[in-house]
């Protein structure tokens, strides 16, 4: 019997672009996932400097080696009450910009481990109703009886909103 490429295709293995190395981080009772090839350091909570005009979770900039980098708050951007226990720290992670990559600060409550997800693990995000999931969740994780939220780092944290604090950033830095 001669295999054919139709043949090969649907007996190959089920690939899933979400599948991968994630950090997870903690944000409440809550686990979620970033793709840890965004991620470019993780460090304490430092000083912000709050920037004038906008949205309630920017929280505003820091200075990175040299870089003025903005901060976002998670749990603010998420609707989530603000209520820090001590180990909150802020992820620097590069997302897609409308001018190519830039790097953002995420304050979340505390880093978890990095986890490979395997296509197996992973489900779409279930339908909530009249209105469609939020475009940031890439789907569940099941990992070792609990769920965890993948989460798409370049949609949670828009491109516009991006311009928005990069215009800011230079009224800041002027």
């Amino acid at each position: 019997m001669a295999t054919t490429a139709s043949n090969l295709t649907e007996n190959a293995p089920r690939t899933d672009a979400r599948a991968g190395k994630y950090l997870t981080f903690r944000l409440g009772r809550e686990e979620f996932g970033m793709h840890v090839l965004q991620v470019r350091e993780i460090m304490g909570l430092q000083d912000i400097t709050a920037v004038p005009h906008t949205p309630p979770h920017v929280k505003g900039v820091i200075n990175l080696r040299g870089r003025v980098i903005p901060v976002l708050c998670l749990r603010s951007k998420f609707g989530m009450p603000d209520e820090s226990d001590g180990q909150s720290c802020i992820i620097v992670a590069q997302v897609a910009g409308e001018e190519g990559p830039i790097q953002v600060g995420i304050i979340v409550d505390a880093v978890s481990d990095v986890v490979n997800i395997a296509p197996s693990d992973i489900e779409n995000t279930p339908n909530f109703g009249a209105d469609n999931a939020p475009p940031y969740l890439l789907g569940m994780a099941k990992i070792k009886g609990k769920v965890k939220i993948l989460l798409d780092m370049d949609q949670v944290v828009k491109s516009g909103e991006l311009a928005a604090l990069n215009g800011a950033e230079h009224e800041h830095a002027a």
